[in-house]
């Protein structure tokens, strides 16, 4: 009997959460306009060309800042913002007031950039810049990195505004700059310049977290609390050069592989934050089977060392497990027919949390171990900032929990460190809490940002459109 009663309730449990989905699914179901109005921000978006080399995040801007306008915003309510050194390097921000008189807060701020590196058409099989829709995807490049998440905000104030929304607080957003390199960050130029067009409680960033998904399955939706430092290393070797007829022994090529050989063999140490521990705790009991036990080996004094080296074997764990180093370009000789005067490459470190860049140099001297190599710390945008964790707060965690759960019910929220390096490593160190929320499910082993033939689920673009409708409401509605 008392099987049976088991059996039912599981099976009465699992009917109702089963009717819950539908129940929710119906309810956050797009109207066509929406729809229609969103793919459109979003093909115009992935059609501006808003790379480094030849693009324009002024073009991007002002495209938002026209639509923004024909919504109803005032003209003084949102601005396009463009430093005088590089007029191709615009922002937009934009304001949506809270009712007069009505008990303010500090305004949240929503950023999000604009810019994307660089795409080769010959890499692609499709244009990267001509927005296709093919087999249930959004191909282009800004797809995944982050011009949804631009879309998804543009959107959302649109909504609120024609709607008449009543906040609580004022809501602001931002589309900036050189998030992805170049000496023009939006978000570090519009805090050293215009701090009281930007000045917030906090920030919400698509550009951030992970929102998991596992062949299509929906696992969980990962909240960037801290990040990883970025910072990039040149190393270098000069040679007297010299006829390639004659060999010697000195030859800056072969010293700077073996250097690189070294690195490539090195593992930097394994260690856990507070915000990476919690990850893990939660991840186990999601994932499940051995990953799932190898990392509560992990958690374990001393950390089990067969579930360590397992869980390294993943590039993704093994990027929350420790600082990585790997070099990514390569620069060497002059003639195919001389010996070579010099050799260069780049590595690009991606630093824990609590570590400098000064220590992580010091780190590779002593690896790479030779004297023919000179290492010193280079950076093709602002310098890195280590910051502070942002400290999960009700403000922020509650609403977020409350539209996951109203979005797909049953997806756990879950804290956790990015491994890239985002605009809230500036924001944080600028002292105002940071958060990244993306909107978007993305497959685990489908992310091609910043590669060839980037691309977004279909339907994942239409969820982030109306989860960031759902949660700006949650965050300011008094």
């Amino acid at each position: 009997m008392k099987i049976r009663r088991t059996f039912v309730s599981l099976l009465a449990g699992a009917l109702m959460m089963s009717a819950g989905v539908g129940v929710y699914a119906q309810q956050n179901k797009l109207d066509e306009g929406t729809r229609k109005m969103s793919r459109d921000i979003f093909k115009q978006l992935i059609e501006i060309n808003t790379s480094h080399s030849v693009g324009s995040t002024t073009t991007a801007a002002e495209a938002m800042a026209a639509r923004l306008r024909e919504a109803g915003f005032p003209a003084e309510d949102v601005q396009v913002l463009v430093p005088e050194s590089n007029p191709k390097k615009g922002n937009m921000v934009a304001r949506l007031r809270a009712p007069a008189g009505a008990a303010h807060k500090k305004p949240i701020l929503f950023i999000c950039h604009l810019d994307v590196v660089e795409a080769n058409r010959a890499d692609w099989s499709v244009d990267p810049f001509t927005f296709l829709e093919k087999d249930g995807y959004f191909y282009g490049r800004g797809t995944e990195d982050i011009k949804d998440g631009d879309a998804f905000l543009v959107t959302s104030f649109i909504r609120l505004k024609k709607e008449n929304y009543q906040s609580d607080r004022d809501l602001i957003l931002a589309l900036t700059a050189d998030e992805e390199g170049g000496p023009d960050n939006g978000v570090d130029w519009l805090l050293k310049n215009h701090r009281d067009l930007v000045d917030a409680e906090f920030i919400l960033n698509p550009d951030g977290g992970n929102f998991e998904m596992d062949h299509g399955k929906k696992i969980l939706a990962g909240i960037q609390a801290s990040e990883k430092v970025y910072q990039d290393f040149e190393l270098k070797v000069t040679s007297p050069g010299g006829h390639s007829s004659l060999p010697t022994a000195d030859n800056a090529i072969d010293d700077l592989a073996e250097g690189l050989t070294r690195l490539g063999h090195y593992k930097f140490p394994f260690q856990l934050t507070e915000v990476t521990r919690a990850y893990f705790e939660h991840e186990a009991k999601i994932v499940g089977g051995q990953t799932g036990a190898d990392m509560l080996g992990i958690l374990k004094d001393p950390p089990d060392q067969a579930a360590l080296d397992r869980l390294s074997a993943s590039p993704f764990y093994n990027a929350r497990l420790r600082t990585t180093c790997v070099p990514t370009m390569l620069k060497g000789g002059h003639a195919q027919n001389a010996l070579p005067a010099d050799a260069t490459a780049n590595v690009n470190c991606r630093i824990l949390p609590g570590h400098s860049p000064e220590e992580i140099e010091a780190m590779l001297k002593k690896v790479i171990d030779s004297k023919r190599i000179e290492i010193k710390a280079v950076q093709s945008g602002i310098a890195a900032r280590p910051g502070p964790p942002s400290p999960l707060q009700p403000a922020v965690m509650k609403p977020l929990e409350k539209t996951v759960e109203e979005m797909w019910l049953g997806v756990p929220v879950v804290a956790e460190m990015d491994s890239g390096a985002t605009d809230g490593a500036i924001s944080r160190a600028a002292g105002i809490p940071t958060y990244g929320v993306p909107g978007a499910f993305i497959d685990q082993d489908d992310d091609r940002s910043h590669g060839r033939d980037e691309r977004l689920p279909v339907e994942s673009f239409y969820e982030g459109v109306q989860f960031y409708y759902l949660f700006i409401k949650a965050l300011s509605t008094p």
